[in-house]
């Protein structure tokens, strides 16, 4: 189990301002790599009631459970790795792991074997490293939709923020109000519905 305090900033972005980007930065097809975000809740939402969400990350036929929960200077996570066994139990329904992340659920009134698949959420991602932090760019797919994402994962809260509000100037984009992953995947989840 390992726990983090996760500080990032995030725009949306068009079409062609992602590959503009991808170009200045010499991003080339190599240089992203696909991830695949699976998430879960109750039926009736009650980590989305607690501000809280989970999901089990697969990247390079590695599975990594995160619990994310709000922190005062951004999100605090917690991270389990899972076996291959493990996760295909998870998703199947069957049973839930035992560990830190099944604790801190039963702590929030939360009973773990409630928590159910919701769908996944699959990016390719490509990280390029800055003086105060890492700066990513996000292709996702989710339900019918493909969008395109800016973060910028700082060390530091006011100057992370400072550095990314710059390069969004210096690059001629607009700020936009951004919704993270899983909150754009249950907004386009519910409309479904």
């Amino acid at each position: 189990m390992q726990q983090e305090i996760e500080i990032e900033f995030k725009n949306m972005l068009t079409p062609d301002e992602f590959f503009r980007l991808s170009n200045e930065l010499s991003l080339r097809e190599q240089s992203f790599a696909t991830q695949t975000n699976y998430y879960f809740d109750t039926p009736d939402f009650l980590l989305k009631q607690h501000l809280s969400a989970l999901r089990i990350r697969e990247k390079q036929g590695y599975f990594v459970l995160t619990l994310k929960q709000p922190h005062p200077e951004g999100l605090l996570e917690t991270h389990q790795n899972l076996s291959e066994t493990e996760y295909k139990a998870f998703m199947n329904g069957e049973k839930f792991v035992e560990g830190q992340i099944y604790s801190i659920l039963s702590g929030l009134g939360i009973e773990p074997q409630n928590v159910h698949y919701l769908g996944a959420l699959t990016t390719k991602r490509a990280e390029t490293e800055t003086a105060g932090g890492i700066l990513v760019l996000d292709e996702n797919q989710y339900l019918s939709i493909t969008d395109y994402e800016l973060e910028y994962e700082a060390k530091e809260r006011k100057q992370g923020e400072a550095d990314f509000h710059r390069f969004l100037q210096e690059k001629g984009i607009p700020e936009r109000k951004t919704l993270n992953k899983i909150q754009r995947f249950f907004e386009a989840k519910s409309s479904e519905l």
